[in-house]
């Protein structure tokens, strides 16, 4: 990492997990295998951002746990890039495997138990989808019909927030943005 630190994708530390590295590397991966509209790639950042967004206006006041869980919940693609969905039904335990002690590292690492309650995981999953159509319809081509199949119903947001967060942004704002939400959620 550019931090110094070597993390062991096969028994990972969370004293080698650090915030910089995971908001430069998920600024850098592109969601949709950089297969959207707009002059930058939509990273993995600003999905997080997005998906934060969307849960608490769902959820009204969101506490610190949960805030941290939203805004980590892709954190594992820091390390090993954001697949397609597909891939990763094709690819299966193995790809889990992975992805699942990355996260339980960095989890641990910002104070979050290993495995989330089942009511957060819930709020998180639906956030996601909610981000996935959202991005499906506006940067990577879907018709509205095959969003809802494969992600349901559309989250109801102000046109200005749409218009800030699906517009892709430079990586270096998409990195900026991302501390300094996780700053503030992790503050309190």
């Amino acid at each position: 990492m550019l931090s110094g630190r070597r993390l062991d994708l096969l028994d990972p530390s969370p004293l080698d997990v650090e915030l910089e590295d995971i908001a430069h590397g998920l600024a850098r991966v592109a969601r949709w295998n950089g297969q959207t509209v707009g002059d930058h790639i939509f990273s993995v950042a600003q999905h997080t951002l997005l998906v934060e967004e969307i849960a608490r206006r769902r959820c009204g006041a969101v506490d610190r746990r949960l805030g941290l869980a939203l805004m980590l919940h892709d954190a594992p693609e820091y390390v090993i890039g954001d697949m397609i969905s597909p891939f990763k039904a094709v690819m299966g335990g193995a790809y889990k495997a992975v992805e699942h002690r990355l996260l339980a590292a960095i989890h641990l690492r910002f104070g979050l138990p290993p495995t989330l309650p089942e009511e957060t995981l819930r709020i998180v999953k639906e956030a996601d989808l909610g981000s996935a159509y959202l991005e499906a319809t506006r940067l990577a081509g879907f018709a509205e019909a095959e969003a809802r199949k494969f992600f349901g119903v559309p989250p109801e947001l102000p046109v200005r927030v749409e218009t800030d967060f699906l517009k892709p942004w430079p990586a270096a704002e998409a990195e900026r943005r991302f501390k300094e939400r996780f700053s503030k959620i992790d503050s309190g």
